[in-house]
């Protein structure tokens, strides 16, 4: 198994654009530490009419604080419970919905806490130079034989790269099937994220509680200026193949906009191919990623998009008022946790962003809970997968207060419906009739271990391209070098 591993650990190189995290070990003391809930256990229904944000909020919060102690017996198990993690943000998660849950700090989630008797710690691996995946390489294959508090319990991953850490041959994420999570139990959850996590074998071995679908965010005050309106369906109307999104652009150049970065529309194309990136041993790249890099050098050599890189200071402008970019891509959690809406002279500041679907569906990002194999915590471990990422009254909560959209249809589909449940980001706008009928509509069946290197070393070489300093054979050349350093056991020719 440690020699599969690693050799699935070579495979995948790579920073991740989301916002993950992970576990890391526990102890072997007796514990009372399902006193998470039971009521978590088996996920608990929502009101069939939708409540204001309000109601919402507090008949949420009412059932974090009165959930009864888990059922199953927890005794003899550890009395660590060790999270892995790049970030803080299932930390703050946790901490704020997880019943029972006592913060070691309140201004510093990732510092830890308690559940029952057991101590919670996190480590915290940043995603930069790929030392979160280097980090779970090199701890999760010795887990099993791990002393009890340095035992990995939960660890989090992203679809970029999931299919490594799910890997049936690998098996250091263990089945939810083992832990007595059933189907029933993920009935409500969008059947792409559990795609991500179910193993050859079609076992299912990690639950998120975010469904990512995604869209075209636009400048409401460009649009009225552009096509005299901010209406969504006339605005959607205008971007709803890309024939007509490049007739926008050639509008929003006119008016003395740019589109967008070149750089935003790849996972929209790349998340709409016919094929995976490997075939029988060797790269392919998809009809739809050349026609992303066809159609971005005609855009960005008639001035209609740029090239900017995604998260660079340049691509960043555009969320502040007085610049002249149309519109972004992403999904929920990029608009309300990266467009810098809580500043002064941002669009989102006042409510100056609107969300269409755009020319196609796509999805983007997303967190995966996994259970650890050698977890001596699998009662909590259990408690937390179905309390955060299948309980309709935590999902509520999550969606209320951190603005997260939720992998929960029943949850979902009522607060879509709440007229009075608008984001002001948006202008008040709902976004999750959308978001939901979009993550019906995600396909994740082209999903392979190599797409997180592919996807990144295709962006990079046809910037060169994209820039004017490579020919595309020249750009596509250095795309093949690079595949073939990193992946060594694929062909490129």
């Amino acid at each position: 198994m440690k020699k599969r591993m690693r050799t699935l650990l070579s495979l995948t190189m790579a920073a991740a654009l989301v916002v993950p995290m992970a576990a890391c070990g526990s102890s072997s003391t007796a514990s009372s530490s399902a006193a998470a809930s039971s009521s978590a256990s088996s996920a608990s229904s929502t009101s069939s009419s939708a409540d204001t944000a309000e109601d919402s909020t507090e008949a949420a919060s009412s059932a974090t604080s009165e959930a009864e102690p888990a059922a199953e017996d927890a005794s003899g198990e550890g009395t660590v419970l060790n999270i892995q993690c790049w970030n803080d943000e299932f930390a703050n998660r946790l901490a704020a919905h997880y019943p029972g849950y006592e913060a070691a700090d309140p201004d510093d989630a990732t510092k830890g806490g308690k559940i029952g008797d057991v101590t919670v710690k996190f480590t915290v691996t940043p995603s930069d130079d790929n030392a979160y995946q280097n980090n779970l390489d090199t701890v999760l294959p010795e887990n099993a034989d791990a002393s009890a508090d340095k035992k990995v319990d939960i660890f989090l991953v992203e679809a970029d790269y999931a299919l490594k850490y799910i890997d049936a041959d690998a098996n250091v994420a263990m089945k939810l099937s083992d832990l007595g999570i059933t189907d029933d139990d993920l009935s409500k959850q969008y059947q792409y994220t559990k795609d991500v996590v179910t193993d050859a074998n079609g076992d299912i071995r990690g639950s998120s509680w975010q469904a990512c679908s995604a869209g075209l965010i636009f400048n409401r005050d460009i649009a009225k200026k552009v096509l005299g309106t901010d209406d969504l369906d006339t605005v959607q109307d205008a971007v709803s193949s890309w024939d007509k999104f490049d007739e926008t652009a050639k509008k929003v150049k006119d008016a003395g906009y740019q589109m967008c970065s070149a750089m935003d529309t790849y996972r929209v194309y790349s998340n709409n191919v016919s094929g995976p990136w490997v075939q029988d041993g060797k790269v392919v790249v998809d009809d739809n990623i050349k026609a992303w890099a066809d159609d971005s050098k005609a855009l960005v050599d008639a001035g209609e998009e740029n090239s900017y890189e995604l998260w660079s200071d340049d691509w960043s402008k555009g969320f502040f008022k007085d610049t002249p970019v149309f519109c972004y891509f992403g999904p929920a959690w990029l608009i309300n946790f990266s467009m810098h809406s809580d500043e002064d002279g941002s669009v989102g500041k006042d409510g100056g962003w609107g969300f269409v679907t755009g020319p196609q569906g796509f999805y983007w990002g997303g967190t995966w809970i996994c259970a650890a194999n050698g977890t001596d915590n699998p009662t909590l471990v259990k408690d937390i997968i179905l309390n955060m990422t299948t309980n309709d009254d935590i999902m509520k909560e999550i969606a209320v207060d951190d603005s997260d959209c939720v992998n929960n249809k029943t949850v979902l589909e009522a607060l879509a419906s709440d007229d009075k449940f608008g984001n002001p980001i948006l202008g008040g706008q709902n976004p999750y009739a959308m978001l939901s009928a979009g993550a019906e509509k995600v396909d994740m069946s082209n999903i392979s271990i190599y797409d997180q290197g592919c996807n990144e070393e295709f962006q990079t070489a046809m910037k060169n391209y994209f820039d004017g300093n490579a020919s595309y054979d020249d750009a596509l050349a250095q795309f093949k070098s690079a595949i073939q350093e990193k992946y060594p056991d694929v062909s490129v020719d």
